[in-house]
């Protein structure tokens, strides 16, 4: 059992130590998109580290997950791992991990079910306010217009995704700024960045009391902004981009005075008008290959004694 116990005690210090880091780090609003990759790795590596756990639990807890795991396996390999005096902790572990995973797989389906119901409320109310013409076939990538006094615009993805804006919000973008707007939900678009919202919905949902689940839905939600900003301002400025959220936004109370729904938002066009300098080509590269190492440790932990034994 020293392995499984050594996979539950990585992937718990991965989980109180990565998100820590992250948060200590003046990178991550210079590069979101590094970020949102960093994130990604340190969730799959705590994931990881509880399913390699519970497979190599049930392979000692129970013979004929044991002959699954190592029908292949050289006699030497199966030596390597110890699990004859394990006692009844195996089996335990075993049960435990698979519950979190099915809740998990649960909490997921319900989030992307949930989305899925809002999706198609939100398309039937476009359908009553903006109908489509007679022979016209709905078509990914529209962009719906609709009549309304308070400027917004949001994408709605979804087999024919949307782009959807107000007229107030056509009144009052000036130039580009209608542009760098559309630009911005488009990131979303291309980058799927929903996908990322509903899995850390699901896991913050399903594990309140586990803080890193809680910190990658607060990052993902605030980082996919960033990210986006980024793709529009590339394109259409950072000037044009600030202009946009300020002229989308004003209406709402969020430049103050006293606390406003969308606090981000003053952070995002303070962050466009004086940009942080980029990291370097080759920090970046080293931050990604440094993540990519997160996922990867824990399945060298478990290899470990079966390559010792080969070697």
């Amino acid at each position: 059992m020293m392995v499984p116990a050594a996979l539950l005690l990585l992937g718990a210090l991965t989980a109180v130590v990565a998100p820590r880091l992250l948060a200590r780090a003046d990178w991550p609003d210079r590069e979101p998109v590094v970020a949102l990759w960093m994130w990604q790795c340190v969730v799959a590596g705590v994931l990881l580290c509880c399913a390699l756990s519970m497979t190599l639990s049930a392979a000692a807890a129970w013979q004929a997950v044991h002959g699954h795991v190592f029908a292949s396996a050289p006699r030497a390999v199966v030596d390597a791992y110890p699990f004859g005096t394990a006692g009844p902790w195996p089996a335990t572990t075993a049960v435990a991990l698979a519950g979190a995973g099915l809740w998990s797989a649960a909490m997921l389906v319900r989030e992307v079910a949930r989305a899925r119901t809002r999706r198609r409320r939100r398309r039937a109310e476009l359908l009553v306010r903006a109908p489509l013409l007679p022979g016209e076939e709905p078509a990914a990538g529209r962009l719906v217009v609709l009549e309304g006094e308070r400027p917004d615009a949001w994408w709605l993805p979804g087999p024919t995704s949307q782009l959807v804006v107000t007229t107030a919000a056509l009144r009052r973008l000036k130039g580009q700024q209608l542009d760098a707007l559309l630009a911005h939900e488009q990131g979303h678009a291309q980058a799927r960045h929903h996908w990322l919202l509903h899995c850390s919905a699901a896991l913050a949902d399903g594990f309140p009391q586990v803080p890193v689940f809680g910190a990658f839905r607060d990052e993902m939600h605030r980082l996919v902004e960033l990210a986006a900003d980024d793709v529009a301002s590339r394109r259409f400025g950072r000037l044009t981009t600030a202009l946009a959220l300020v002229e989308l936004n004003e209406d709402r109370g969020v430049f103050g005075p006293g606390p406003a729904p969308l606090a981000h938002v003053p952070q995002r066009v303070h962050r466009l008008l004086a940009p942080p300098d980029r990291l370097t080509a080759m920090r970046r590269l080293r931050l990604t290959a440094a993540a990519a190492l997160v996922p990867a440790i824990p399945v060298l932990v478990a290899l470990l004694p079966g390559l010792r034994a080969l070697s």
